[in-house]
């Protein structure tokens, strides 16, 4: 099949996140087993207009990311007549493409989660709002549309919002076992807590700081480490000033990935404090390194750690509950080795081959529904 997929970046994108990996680890596979993915993405300062990526896609980028979305309809109809889809496969996120009014090919969409009023804490009024009233639409343009969901969580917002159950299908965030330990190695020995994604102020890593000030006045020897970059660091290093805790808090940025499976395997948990998630990449990827996972209690969250296995959750916001969770595993070391034994465990259900191979039978399905009914 050729496959043409919508989606605002491409995995080189300066700004690439969690949907992008989720979007070529599936993809590539799927090229790799001989279709042609072509991929429509908005263009960058030094980017190529046109290039076969590594990963066997080929991505077509046009327009900056501000203004993408208005001109997809047409570059999707140039490259419609180009490449001749079987399958066009909408990746939305945050602001729809509007594609049901458009696109008279087979169309798969792919969600992560609505945003919903989380989107308040990340930007400023107006273009929260812009987020907010586009999601709004949503299940009015595209109630028809069968769509891939990557949790139980997503898949019980759509159908809130209105979608039949029989148009949702779950295909789940994985990992690329090989790139993993997939067992639990040598900890530092000290109580090594970690904070590992982006760091976004509606990820709420705040939260986290002021957990850990409760913690590091009954461990003297505990550390955090924040692994990973975004805007919001200045923010939280002022805070951990202020909460008296600077010298107990490290930032890494950006890291390898050789350097990130280090960082993970000698933490002693891994604490994920978003507000929302459609699942958590990070959770399953920490998990692999033999490391468990404290989370809020939240959409997409709540399905990527399994309680009591792989890690805890929290109400989410309740930094005394999250505290008191990091003590539990930092104090008890036979606790520490259940749960990481138990990540290892949880992490090896899910892998990118089979989401591939979901996403894959779903394309073809997709396809052969539409010319039945031509």
């Amino acid at each position: 099949m050729t496959i043409l997929v919508l989606n605002w970046q491409d995995k080189t994108h300066p700004l690439a996140g969690g949907a992008e990996t989720h979007l070529h680890e599936i993809f590539s596979r799927i090229a790799k087993r001989g279709h042609q993915v072509v991929l429509l993405a908005c263009h960058y300062r030094g980017a190529k207009g046109e290039e076969m990526l590594d990963d066997g896609i080929y991505v077509v980028r046009r327009g900056s990311r501000s203004l993408f979305n208005f001109l997809v309809p047409w570059e999707y109809r140039r490259l419609s007549r180009r490449f001749e889809p079987d399958v066009v496969v909408d990746d939305i996120n945050k602001i729809p493409f509007w594609t049901p009014l458009y696109v008279h090919r087979p169309l798969l969409c792919i969600s992560h989660h609505f945003f919903g009023r989380s989107i308040f804490r990340e930007v400023d009024p107006i273009r929260g709002m812009y987020v907010y009233a586009a999601e709004k639409l949503v299940p009015i343009v595209y109630r028809q549309q069968h769509f891939a969901v990557v949790s139980e969580s997503t898949r019980d917002e759509f159908i809130a919002r209105g979608f039949p159950p029989e148009q949702l299908t779950i295909v789940y965030n994985g990992i690329e076992h090989a790139a993993f330990p997939m067992i639990v190695g040598e900890k530092a020995p000290f109580p090594m807590i970690t904070y590992f994604g982006r760091i976004k102020r509606y990820k709420c890593p705040d939260h986290l700081l002021d957990g850990f000030a409760i913690v590091a006045g009954k461990f003297p020897d505990a550390q955090l480490y924040f692994v990973g970059d975004g805007d919001y660091v200045p923010a939280l290093q002022q805070r951990a000033a202020s909460l008296g805790i600077a010298d107990r808090v490290h930032w890494t940025g950006r890291v390898s990935e050789a350097e990130k499976i280090a960082h993970l395997s000698r933490s002693w948990c891994v604490v994920n404090t978003s507000m929302k998630e459609g699942w958590g990449i990070t959770v399953i990827e920490a998990n692999a390194c033999g490391t468990p996972v404290i989370a809020a209690d939240v959409p997409g969250l709540r399905d990527a750690v399994c309680e009591g296995q792989s890690g805890l959750l929290y109400p989410f916001g309740d930094t005394v509950a999250l505290a008191e969770r990091i003590e539990c595993i930092v104090s008890n070391s036979a606790l520490r080795l259940e749960l990481s034994r138990g990540a290892v465990e949880w992490a090896r259900r899910f892998s990118w081959d089979k989401s591939a191979d979901k996403m894959l039978d779903l394309c073809r399905r997709i396809s052969a529904s539409a010319s039945a009914r031509r």
